[in-house]
């Protein structure tokens, strides 16, 4: 693993029922396999994050533990990680969110920075409020 040009990694998410129910981290096991690996082992090297969970409520799991790790680890996270809740299965965008990340994937391994995309489109919170009332 150590000598790949970029990781895909994923675990699956484990709620921590002990706090609440939107809190959730990796598996013990995921989490195990990288503590043993030298700190340096990873350094530079291109890093997709993914998680499945069977809520969405978990997928900050992606930025409160998944980046940190591999920020430890001096590896480089492309900005698009890839959260997959039981719902997404099937749904429009998953296929969406993983194109995308493995596009930053395969650019950073060939040496190129992630695209910008295009700015998002801002909608002012009154013109959002006033679409959702009724007509009449």
């Amino acid at each position: 693993m150590t000598g790949a040009d970029g990781l895909i990694v994923v675990t699956p998410v484990v709620p921590e029922a002990r706090i609440d129910a939107a809190s959730a981290s990796c598996s013990g096991l995921f989490k195990s396999f990288f503590d043993v690996i030298d700190p340096d082992a990873l350094a530079g090297m291109p890093v997709l994050v993914a998680a499945t969970g069977g809520t969405a409520r978990h997928s900050l799991v992606l930025e409160h533990a998944l980046r940190p790790l591999f920020a430890y680890l001096r590896a480089v996270v492309v900005p698009t990680g890839v959260y997959a809740a039981s719902e997404d299965w099937g749904a429009e965008g998953l296929d969406g969110r993983i194109e995308r990340a493995a596009g930053e994937l395969a650019g950073l391994m060939a040496g190129r920075p992630p695209k910008r995309t295009a700015e998002p489109e801002v909608v002012p919170f009154a013109e959002q409020l006033a679409a959702l009332r009724p007509a009449g």
